[in-house]
């Protein structure tokens, strides 16, 4: 019995802990818990979000994070007692194992498909006052996801000041331009990923080579610059309702990135979300004319069911059409695109707007958990 308590003890002092921030449904979040990391703490601003945060884990059997689910703006926890609280929250972890901060702050005002305001709109706030947190709160390690337009010419120098920062502040740090399709989602969509650990947690013979310890690619699983070559795709096809098309031999080497592999994998059809899709009307005879495959429009792009998609962003007037169907992707099919597990829901009551929203938001699964997983890898070799 005293040998079990002993083990059980190791096994806690080796915890790696999660704060998530703008957690949204928690894509994000569900990469780290199935990858072992104990998620603690869990901010979100949005209602609807963080109610189909709380549905979707009950319906997956997840449980509740320990310290607390916070509704609010992180900017609440830079004074008074939600800063006291949290202050709490993490040196308690601390006494259990390495703390991590994981968030992806809102990105509207770094893309240029959006705002383009930067460090100056409202969501470009947020993003400083998300490294401003950990610089306040001081966990052992942190990852921040964002964009790929924090590289452009007009963001890179708030990127490298938030970094300069972090680097002040004691932090280590490396990054990496990632795209979805490179660990099997059927998706191009690039993102900037940041991790940082304390120089106190990395030996001093190693403070000089964390890009080379740190193995990004470790879980990378396809060739961006292959898989992205559209010379090996199919294009466009003639759009038929309920049409039957059979892949091409190319495509049966990587099937897995198409969007009918996900479609059939989820299914799709009786997920409990296949009936969640905006209904079209004057629209329609336009739909029907786009073939299938032809994601050339600035609106209505017709998705090929043998092809990956365009990155699953649903705001912007961007609509994306089913490829052999008189309608647009149900949230299913958009999750499906998102490579979540089948089982993850969301609530029946939610509007439309708002699940397609957290969909186009979140961090596709699969890059989640390879996130979850190098930076796990990592930390256990430390």
């Amino acid at each position: 019995m005293r040998e079990n308590q002993i083990d059980k003890e190791k096994n806690t002092s080796k915890k790696h802990i999660i704060f998530s921030f703008f957690a949204g449904s928690g894509f994000l979040d569900l990469g780290f818990e199935k990858s072992g990391f104990d998620l603690r703490f869990v901010n979100e601003f949005h209602k609807p979000f963080y109610d189909a945060y709380q549905y979707s884990r009950n319906k997956m059997e997840l449980p509740i994070p320990q310290y607390e689910h916070h509704l609010g703006s992180i900017e609440e926890f830079t004074t008074g007692l939600p800063k006291e609280r949290l202050k709490q929250f993490v040196t308690h972890a601390k006494k259990e194992g390495l703390v991590g901060f994981i968030g992806g702050p809102p990105c509207p005002d770094f893309s240029i498909a959006g705002k383009n305001k930067g460090r100056d709109g409202d969501h470009g706030k947020l993003s400083e006052a998300y490294v401003n947190s950990i610089i306040t709160f001081n966990p052992d390690f942190f990852l921040v996801e964002n964009v790929k337009g924090l590289l452009s010419k007009k963001h890179i120098a708030f990127y490298n000041e938030m970094k300069e920062n972090l680097e002040q502040a004691g932090y280590l740090l490396t990054d990496r331009l990632t795209n979805s399709i490179e660990v099997g989602v059927p998706q191009d969509r690039d993102r900037i990923l940041l991790f940082g650990i304390k120089r106190s947690k990395v030996k001093r013979s190693q403070r000089n080579k964390l890009p080379e310890i740190f193995n990004w690619n470790k879980y990378l699983r396809f060739n961006k610059e292959q898989i992205l070559n559209k010379a090996q795709w199919p294009t466009t096809t003639p759009y038929y309702a309920g049409s039957v098309l059979l892949q091409s031999k190319y495509v049966g080497n990587i099937s897995e990135l198409t969007i009918e592999h996900w479609f059939q994998k989820n299914g799709v059809n009786i997920h409990p979300n296949a009936k969640h899709h905006f209904k079209p009307r004057s629209g329609l005879p336009k739909m029907q004319t786009i073939a299938e495959g032809d994601v050339s429009g600035k609106s209505f792009k017709r998705l090929h069911r043998w092809r990956y998609s365009p990155t699953a962003a649903y705001g912007n007037n961007e609509v994306h059409l089913h490829p052999y169907q008189d309608r647009r992707l149900s949230a299913a099919e958009a999750m499906s695109i998102q490579s979540l597990p089948k089982e993850f829901e969301l609530p029946h009551d939610m509007s439309l707007s708002n699940m397609f929203k957290t969909i186009g938001n979140g961090v596709p699964f699969l890059l989640s958990q390879a996130i979850a997983l190098t930076i796990k890898d990592y930390l256990d070799e430390i």
